[in-house]
């Protein structure tokens, strides 16, 4: 069967970053930085970016480009004869299908909280009647259910569409609205009274504030985002450098990718202070963020159910884009192994996958007494702990270590394939860096983790 391809060059680079910019854009990178000191753990976060993020996107879209396969052909194709490589690629599979069986749950969360909030459900209550709304949402399951099983039917049909009349299209219109309701809701929140005190915190770096914290632990978490921020280590990148041509180099097209993640992540923050400084609220009040703090700062906003829907439209694109670009290498994969076509692929994914999502759901109610982690966990946080502690950071390494050294695929591979096309080129001076430090960075980061 042959090989589909991307229709533009925007229209991978939109896929790529759709499938970086998720809920840990929007959510995670605002109170993380709210926790650790505003503008300078942003500093430190967008330096930890370029020397970790970019390069590992270079290798995952260079080994998939050349190989033209999914990850569970990948090592095959281009390695044939080593065969504990291979390995990996069916690790990465795993791990895409392990992502989503609780991401599909979030990106639920999100379509119901868009609805609750365009239908006035929070105007009027208090802070605690908000948090409580919150509590009582995971306490009921069948909502959830139907909001997830909407995110996975919707996904693997338009998938199943094709990877340009469905993916692709889909991506394009649904990413350029992401961004243009972002900006809308940025230049709303800076004309906020008391919005510029929220702006100058984002924004100005204050080392007397990370000194509070710690230097240690602002960098390790700065290091940490940087890193997780682009779905690395599980062949999520790889699989969208096996649709494109040769036309630009990998480099470049990964700096791309990192600049729109950021982008994105940034103008969250643009949103999320203003809004806390203006109606005095903790900025880092942590994962509650989204879900009880921003909908009572909507509450008692001027035409606040208009911008909370928005901003909720906002966040299931962000949570969507995602799960259509994890779908999309889950799928690649079960067609590599068992030559299917599309449409018998997304409809079997999908009821697996419908079935596959449903612990982490129930997790919060029906499995409520399940604490895999120790008392305040749940089934959630360990599938979030398999994906973003081992699997991501260490599926990481070994993209590096395959990519540099001999007993993989070789630097000179890589480098051939990374600097064929127009754009950023990887010099012979990073070689140095990327085989020796850089492994040993993303080890720290797989040993924090643990």
């Amino acid at each position: 069967m042959e090989r589909e391809t991307l229709g533009s060059r925007l229209g991978f680079i939109l896929l790529s970053a759709g499938c970086a910019i998720g809920i840990g854009n929007v959510w995670k990178f605002p109170y993380l930085a709210g926790q650790n000191g505003g503008g300078a753990f942003v500093l430190i976060y967008l330096f930890f970016l370029v020397i970790l993020g970019v390069p590992v996107m270079a290798m995952e879209f260079s080994m998939g480009r050349a190989a033209r396969k999914s990850p569970v052909k990948m090592y095959q194709a281009l390695t044939p004869g080593k065969k504990v490589w291979p390995v990996h690629g069916i690790i990465c599979m795993i791990g895409n299908i392990v992502l989503m069986m609780f991401y599909t749950t979030v990106a639920g969360w999100m379509l119901l909280y868009f609805f609750r909030t365009a239908s006035g459900v929070f105007e009027g209550k208090d802070p605690a009647a908000v948090g409580e709304m919150f509590n009582s949402m995971k306490a009921r399951p069948a909502e959830m259910i139907i909001a997830m099983a909407i995110v996975v039917a919707l996904g693997f049909f338009v998938n199943s569409r094709g990877l340009q009349g469905g993916l692709e299209r889909f991506t394009k219109v649904m990413m350029i609205l992401l961004l243009a309701i972002m900006v809308v809701l940025a230049v709303n929140s800076a004309f906020l009274d008391g919005g510029k005190e929220g702006l100058a915190f984002f924004l100005k770096p204050d080392f007397s504030r990370m000194k509070e914290t710690g230097l240690i632990k602002v960098i390790t978490a700065a290091m940490n985002q940087a890193f997780f921020t682009l779905s690395l280590g599980i062949g999520s990148m790889a699989i969208f450098g096996s649709y494109i041509g040769r036309e630009q180099s990998l480099f470049g097209e990964s700096v791309n990718v990192a600049i729109l993640d950021t982008f994105v992540a940034m103008v969250s923050g643009l949103i999320i202070f203003p809004a806390c400084f203006a109606y005095d609220v903790e900025p880092g009040s942590g994962p509650g963020l989204i879900f009880i703090t921003l909908p009572n700062i909507f509450n008692h906003m001027p035409m606040g159910r208009l911008w909370g829907s928005l901003f909720f439209v906002f966040m299931s694109f962000a949570a969507f884009s995602t799960v259509l670009a994890v779908f999309e290498n889950i799928m690649a994969c079960v067609m590599d192994l068992t030559g299917w076509g599309r449409k018998k692929t997304g409809l079997m994914c999908g009821i697996l996958m419908f079935i596959l999502s449903l612990p982490c759901l129930l997790g919060f109610n029906v499995l409520s007494s399940i604490h895999p982690l120790g008392p305040d966990s749940g089934i959630m946080e360990l599938e979030d702990y398999i994906v973003s502690n081992i699997l991501l950071p260490a599926g990481s390494l070994l993209f590096v270590l395959y990519c540099t050294m001999r007993f993989g695929w070789g630097w000179d591979n890589f480098v051939k394939e990374a600097n064929t096309g127009r754009g950023l080129k990887i010099h012979s001076w990073m070689r140095g860096y990327m085989t020796f430090v850089l492994p040993v960075i993303v080890l720290i980061i797989l040993v924090l983790g643990l």
